[in-house]
């Protein structure tokens, strides 16, 4: 080993029936990592141009973290990779600062749930734009991708005096800091200090008109979750606070901007969004009259039923607004444009010509892609009039010329989130030949994987269209044949099969007895039987493609069925509550107790590819390798160093091995992240480093063509693939 190997030395026990009782080192490979190319995929919840600095442009996500534009690449820059599995919970971004005195600091609020099993939010600043962060945590937690989360921005820098920034929580008031976000307080003359609704706090606001260079900007507004009074201001730099007078009622307050001559430009919604939003409206606040004026681009009521979230403000020329709206599908959400502050507004959405092949699934399986849905950001660059981005619930959408729209021409419009990759993945299968990759997603269906740098042109498979593919699975003995499975719209199929490697699919015939899809399925070694287990059902089998079902005798409801990866006759089923595990020696027709006693809880179970009964379990958190059952018993044995187990994949043996190299993500000896073994898991490369830990890594696989290369899917982040750098 290099240096560089030898950066970690940890112990690793060996397997309990064959190893000596010492502790082999765990040695390190550096691996090159990209993503697969999928272009967004996910919701984009905030974008923010820099206001005072040209280029200086940052997005965040609800579970995929945040990203800053690279104006050279053309790119998005994911700026939260380094944070690991145990700090998950914060990849969820709720808020963004900008300093608009410098442009190289940037602070993020980051959490991404308020359930007890969810860690606290924190929040991180840098002083390079994003390339390194500090870390203040918060004794409370963050919604990231709760509702509201488009809501913003609640985390604001006092343009004023930079060390100055407010937060606005969910549960737990306003909070300040006067020292650039090291630390943090309670803002305790704030009228709200706990929950309110689970939304809280949606935004800052301040007004720096009055302020004094190096001094606390003087006049601030707050937002809030409120129908009565959703929105507060002080004239004592936070001291005291008081309702806004004269304010809207029945509607919350959404996002907030001063326009250049000192009016406060504000979106309402009746609910947080994104979702169960029916009214809502742009207002236009004078603070020195005290009077409100509706500018609402278009009126809401009991036939259009929608609300307004996105706002962006030109303040070197005033009157220019764009506003977006939230939760209209019919016909779709739209952007509007105004150039004299809301005396006329034009639809941006009306004349848009949109261009899809830079994320081709946009289309959905149609002619041509929707212009947007969830809008809950957009935003004008202050240094380009007419280039405009808004965030939608899979992708960013820009154009540079949105100006046409003044004379009557149509607007251009195309994929602006190359670099930005936030999905959920659900499966990742590699097969020995045909397409390398193939991935099942949450959200948007799944992908075959040509080319691992370029999108998938067709855009996700179709027939059966699938609104999140839960489970994929190939024959490994005659890898063309192909299952996937999902959830659909009411009355479409919910799975369907391929016999040329994932380039065409038929749906299956039939479904199980009061199917309600998704679930998980398998198929036998050499694809002549398929096991589906449907969400809430019990496991059944197909031996005619699809067209008829049995149910699997001796299986209980969700118990998930894994076919053997040699023997085209045998599959295994997980009772992962009862920690057991059960086999079938007749094409799933009837499973028996195969292993019990095995730890309970949540679990996953593998079949290794290349010899009949060779399983590895993720049960309890505990790696187990299951083996021997061909001769007699099975053995069964515990892989103690392994610890936070999970999951596990298969990839190509290593030269002059016959036992393919073992893919895991967990903790080896108190080390976190992603390994290989290529000796059956006697010992250990830890892949993964601290600068990419992907926050939640849910999903492994190796590639059973190259060595050493491996897929990784995230909760958020996408999929990721590895290559060992060589010296």
């Amino acid at each position: 080993m290099n240096k560089l190997c030898n950066a970690i030395v940890v112990g690793l026990a060996a397997l309990a029936s064959t190893c000596p009782a010492q502790d082999p080192a765990v040695g390190t490979q550096p691996y090159r990592w990209k993503n697969v190319e999928i272009v967004g995929g996910g919701f984009v919840s905030g974008i923010l141009f820099h206001p005072n600095a040209k280029d200086v442009l940052y997005a965040r996500t609800d579970i995929g973290g945040a990203y800053r534009w690279d104006s050279r690449s053309h790119r998005w820059i994911p700026l939260l990779d380094w944070i690991q599995r145990p700090d998950w919970n914060l990849y969820g971004v709720e808020s963004i600062g900008l300093d608009p005195g410098d442009s190289k600091k940037l602070y993020l609020a980051c959490g991404t749930y308020t359930n007890e099993w969810a860690g606290n939010g924190a929040i991180l600043r840098s002083n390079n734009q994003g390339r390194t962060f500090k870390r203040a945590d918060l004794p409370f937690k963050l919604g990231g991708n709760q509702d509201g989360r488009s809501m913003g921005e609640r985390l604001a820098v006092d343009p004023n005096d930079g060390h100055i920034l407010f937060f606005g929580s969910r549960q737990s008031g306003l909070w300040k800091s006067e020292d650039g976000a090291e630390t943090w307080h309670q803002v305790k003359s704030f009228p709200i200090l706990g929950p309110t609704n689970g939304i809280g706090i949606g935004l800052v606001q301040f007004d720096d008109r009055p302020g004094i260079k190096g001094a606390p900007t003087v006049h601030i507004y707050v937002g809030v979750s409120s129908k009565q009074t959703g929105l507060y201001e002080s004239y004592d730099a936070g001291a005291s606070w008081s309702p806004v007078p004269h304010q809207p009622t029945g509607v919350y307050p959404h996002h907030a901007a001063i326009d250049g001559g000192g009016a406060l430009i504000l979106t309402y919604c009746d609910g947080p969004g994104p979702n169960g939003v029916s009214k809502g409206g742009v207002w236009k606040y004078e603070p020195d009259s005290k009077a409100w004026t509706d500018i609402s681009p278009a009126p809401t009521d009991a036939t259009n039923r929608f609300g307004y979230a996105g706002l962006s403000l030109d303040r070197r020329h005033p009157g220019k607004i764009v506003v977006s709206t939230l939760d209209r599908w019919n016909p779709v959400d739209d952007v509007y444009r105004t150039v004299d502050g809301g005396r006329h507004w034009k639809s941006l959405r009306e004349s848009a010509v949109l261009d899809p092949s830079g994320s081709p699934f946009l289309k959905w399986g149609q002619k041509s892609p929707k212009f947007g849905w969830w809008m809950g950001s957009v935003q004008e660059d202050p240094f380009r009039p007419g280039h405009i981005l808004f965030g939608t619930g899979a992708t960013i959408w820009g154009t540079d010329d949105a100006t046409n729209v003044d004379h009557g021409m149509p607007t251009h419009w195309t994929v602006r989130a190359q670099g930005l990759e936030e999905t959920a993945v659900l499966e990742l299968l590699s097969p020995p030949i045909g397409a390398h990759l193939f991935s099942a997603l949450g959200d948007i269906g799944g992908f075959r994987h040509d080319d691992l740098d370029r999108v998938p042109p067709d855009g996700m498979q179709l027939n059966p269209l699938l609104n999140t593919t839960d489970s994929a699975d190939f024959a490994e003995g005659l890898p063309s044949v192909m299952v996937r499975v999902g959830s659909a719209n009411q009355g479409n199929p919910h799975g369907g099969i391929s016999a040329d490697g994932g380039k065409t699919w038929m749906p299956f015939a039939a479904e199980p007895p009061r199917s309600r899809g998704a679930g998980h399925v398998a198929v036998s070694a050499d694809g002549t039987c398929i096991v589906w287990t449907p969400s809430r059902s019990k496991p059944f089998r197909s031996n005619d493609e699809g067209k008829t079902w049995k149910g699997c005798a001796g299986l209980s409801a969700d118990m998930p069925v894994v076919a053997d990866r040699a023997n085209a006759s045998i599959f295994y089923a997980l009772d992962a509550p009862q920690g057991a595990i059960f086999r079938s020696s007749d094409c799933g027709a009837t499973f028996g107790p195969f292993v019990t006693g095995l730890p309970t809880g949540e679990g996953n179970l593998h079949a290794a590819p290349g010899a009949e009964g060779e399983l590895w379990a993720v049960m309890g958190k505990k790696l187990i390798h299951i083996h021997g059952s061909v001769a007699g018993d099975p053995v069964v044995e515990t892989v103690n160093a392994v610890g936070d187990a999970g999951t596990v994949g298969f990839g190509k043996a290593v030269s002059g091995a016959n036992y393919p190299s073992i893919y895991l993500i967990g903790s080896v000896s108190g080390v976190e992240g992603a390994f290989r073994s290529d000796d059956g898991g006697s010992t250990w490369i830890h892949i993964t480093d601290a600068a990419h830990g992907f926050g939640t890594m849910d999903h492994i696989a190796g590639d059973p063509r190259i060595w050493g290369r491996v897929y990784i899917g995230t909760n958020g982040r996408g999929v990721l693939y590895g290559d060992p750098i060589k010296h």
